[in-house]
């Protein structure tokens, strides 16, 4: 059993990341049908959320069916931060988490994010001083280190468990290398050996297929896997890697007919949740991504990618596996 605090989870538990403009509720209930332990919402800037701003406090929502689930924030000032984290308190998720991790230039540079990696005695005051704030478990997302001679890990985690988070999540890529070359997963590692840490410590990056994850856990020890970008228009790895993992067998892929049904499935979710065109324009990365792979699919995927018609969208789908079932 893997615990954040009060919350209990199974062994080798696997984790949604937060990810702005895709782990919205109609991600969310996909992933959880696919049987994730632990999701996170898009991450939400502390100061957006102070002054009310609708997108920020839309973010907010949860449902029951999500749990265990967490509620992301970030942002550079210690007092905007602690006054957010005490209002996504109120919307009763299972955790605050903390992005020190986000490499977008125009947060880092700020100072926010993947920011606070270039001082990190500002990370820890705020992390202790929202600790001290909510009731809830807190914990922190971050990277190696905010470029190759800065990987200060380690220390940091520590510093972070000293301030009292109940777990960490550690991408394997400093803030200089954004999402480019291979994620470096020795030093997540490190922070799981070393001796002082007693919280989980959950590994992040190029996790895309069930033999990754397993070799994750076994080699580096850690408590849990997060995945981002491998979930994304791949739903289904959650199941596939927990599959992989009780039996040592790797499931079939989806159908055709299965991967449409679950575009459309989804599809309809975020426009409920979003409206049109929203629901549409951010469902467009995923659909470009369910079918990947298909033979001369480029025409189909560019229509699929550019219509902001639901019922033109809808029945594009329907006629994929009459073409390639």
């Amino acid at each position: 059993m893997v615990y954040i605090g009060d919350i209990v989870l199974r062994d080798k538990p696997l984790f949604l990341a937060p990810m702005e403009d895709v782990t919205d509720p109609s991600f969310r209930f996909i992933c959880k049908h696919f049987g994730v332990d632990v999701m996170y919402t898009e991450f939400i800037a502390s100061d957006g959320l102070i002054r009310k701003s609708s997108k920020s406090i839309r973010k907010l929502d949860i449902f029951d069916y999500e749990r265990p689930v967490g509620i992301q924030l970030y942002g550079h000032k210690t007092e905007s931060m602690v006054e957010a984290a005490l209002m996504a308190e109120e919307a009763k998720p299972d955790l605050i988490d903390l992005n020190f991790g986000c490499p977008v230039k125009k947060i880092a540079a700020r100072g926010a994010g993947a920011g606070m990696l270039c001082n990190v005695p500002l990370m820890v005051e705020m992390t202790k001083a929202i600790v001290d704030a909510v009731k809830l478990p807190v914990t922190v997302k971050t990277r190696l280190g905010w470029d190759e001679n800065s990987k200060n890990i380690v220390e940091i985690a520590e510093r972070l468990q000293d301030a009292g988070i109940k777990a960490i999540t550690i991408h394997g890529r400093t803030r200089a290398q954004l999402y480019k070359g291979e994620a470096d997963w020795t030093l997540i590692g490190g922070v799981k050996n070393n001796p002082r840490m007693k919280i989980p410590v959950i590994g992040n990056g190029d996790i895309l297929t069930p033999q990754q994850a397993m070799e994750a856990f076994n080699k580096y020890g850690v408590d849990g896997i997060m995945i981002g970008r491998g979930a994304v228009g791949h739903p289904w790895i959650f199941r596939e890697i927990r599959h992989y993992m009780d039996t040592g067998s790797l499931l079939s892929d989806m159908t055709i007919q299965e991967k449409v049904d679950l575009a459309k499935l989804q599809l309809a979710k975020s426009i409920e949740w979003k409206g049109i065109p929203v629901g549409i324009y951010e469902m467009r990365r995923h659909l470009s991504h369910y079918f990947k792979g298909l033979h001369n699919f480029k025409e189909y995927r560019l229509k699929l990618v550019t219509s902001l018609d639901p019922d033109e969208i809808y029945s594009l789908l329907d006629t994929l596996p009459v073409i390639y079932g």
